[in-house]
């Protein structure tokens, strides 16, 4: 049985369009010529603005008025729940709607090569990396990112390839089906970048996640791949009861895919695997695991080495993963979406790398479920290890929270202060520029940590620090 029709469609509407993968996936819809409308009540740059030059119109806010009354189909974000207007109105009208995983599964998955890249940390560098070893390549594939590869320009396209690469995330799918989103990606080639508790919203505790990354590696088919971090123990757990072939990619030297003769440079990082070296303008050590992770995958379907080498180096990264926002008084202004302790440490690390001598000033927003929470109380202070002074700010949407359920951004700063580290706590954006600006001198470097828009503190922050200057 064949995929159902996407030229089908005409007109399609988003509720919570502003979600990077349902942002990707409308404005990839527009690209075949599909009218779109869609909704959100955080709508800022980049994907307000990344719709908006795609001709998608976005409406602030969630009414039943804007669901256009012939649309083939809702799509309903899996941030949305039972009480939001839409969502009631899309019920009550017993309208047709779709969860995004449902769409693309029913709509563009079946019968394709899915290559579905998971994992707590690494998905989307991995994924764009993927992504465009197969399109340079000339392979042509479609894919689905959780960001925006600046090689690609845009996180979504749906063409003809048999190819199909996929950020496969395990959040739940929508307030309607519980499972991880990536259950629905039938995947061919699975990667499993690594794998530790997150989501505290969804998730009990790690072994529940361990759960639904099990439920993904049975449906794996025989024929195809999966493709696991050998130097991380939960990953290497999957593989006990795992019915499809199975690859481990590490530095471990019992690794089959073992990286080796790793350099890590300010500017550029290189490795060896399967004989053969890689370069990539990328830095830090989960950098290379991410690029090797690619590099495997590609190798599975016999793309020549010397493509692969060729997309690596020519790869220029994701926007909001280590990206430089500019530079105003000597000092550099770098956006990065690290919002676990682990991917906030890895960061700082690959940063103390290219710049050696500066002063690292990390600016953090405890926003994801997880961080909001004090699953990671006692971590936290040990995730800023590299850094030289931080700066936290409120825990967003605190309300949502029972004090003792609530992290406690003052007392991750006295532990850090304890610990021999500048460290501040500041409730709202005006006092952490403020803080910040007054603070970094000439040659130092700010990095924000944040997975939302942060009341858009990188221009503050850069004129803020023009102005001092």
């Amino acid at each position: 049985m064949s995929a159902a029709k996407p030229e089908t469609l005409r007109k399609v509407h988003f509720t919570g369009v502003c979600g990077t993968a349902m942002g990707s996936l409308a404005a990839a819809l527009r690209d075949r010529g599909v009218e779109v409308t869609g909704s959100d009540d955080n709508v800022y740059p980049p994907m307000s603005t990344f719709l908006e030059g795609k001709g998608i119109t976005i409406s602030k806010g969630f009414r039943p008025e804007n669901i256009p009354a012939d649309a083939d189909f809702v799509v309903i974000g899996n941030a949305m729940t039972r009480g939001n207007p839409e969502v009631e109105s899309i019920l009550n009208r017993k309208l047709l709607y779709y969860s995004l995983p449902e769409a693309l599964k029913i709509f563009f998955l079946r019968g394709r090569h899915n290559l579905v890249v998971t994992g707590t940390h690494g998905k989307t560098t991995t994924t764009s990396l993927l992504a465009w070893i197969f399109e340079s390549a000339g392979l042509e594939p479609s894919w689905l990112i959780g960001g925006i590869p600046n090689n690609l320009g845009q996180g979504c396209r749906l063409g003809d390839s048999k190819y199909f690469i996929l950020e496969g995330d395990e959040y739940d799918t929508a307030f309607f089906d519980k499972r991880s989103k990536f259950v629905h990606y039938l995947p061919e080639l699975l990667i499993v970048n690594n794998i530790e508790f997150d989501h505290a919203d969804i998730f009990r505790d790690l072994e529940d996640v361990m759960t639904s990354f099990r439920r993904l590696v049975q449906i794996v088919p025989s024929e195809g791949m999966v493709l696991l971090n050998g130097d991380d123990p939960n990953c290497r757990a999957l593989a006990e009861k795992c019915p499809a072939p199975m690859l481990e990619v590490g530095f471990s030297p019992n690794a089959g895919n073992h990286i080796g003769d790793v350099h890590y440079g300010r500017e550029m990082s290189s490795f060896t695997l399967f004989g053969q070296r890689f370069e990539i303008r990328m830095i830090g050590e989960f950098n290379v695991r991410n690029a090797a992770m690619a590099v495997s995958a590609a190798h599975f379907y016999n793309v020549p080495f010397e493509e692969i080498r060729k997309a690596l180096l020519s790869f220029t990264g994701i926007r909001r993963r280590q990206e430089v926002r500019g530079e105003a008084g000597g000092v550099t202004v770098i956006d990065d979406f690290g919002h676990h302790p682990t991917a906030i440490a890895q960061t700082l690390e690959g940063l103390r790398v290219k710049y050696p001598v500066a002063k690292l000033w990390a600016v953090f927003e405890p926003r994801s479920n997880t961080t909001r929470r004090a699953v990671f109380q006692d971590v936290l202070p040990k995730a800023f290890a590299g850094a030289d002074g931080v700066v936290l700010a409120q825990v967003a949407r605190m309300d949502q929270l029972p004090p003792d359920q609530r992290l406690n951004p003052e007392k991750v700063v006295s532990d850090l202060k304890a610990a021999g580290k500048q460290a501040f706590y500041e409730p709202d954006t005006a006092t952490i520029i403020n803080r910040v600006s007054g603070l970094a001198g000439k040659g130092d470097v700010i990095v924000v940590f944040s997975n939302g828009g942060f009341d858009n503190i990188h221009t503050k922050l850069l004129e803020a620090l023009k102005a001092k200057s």
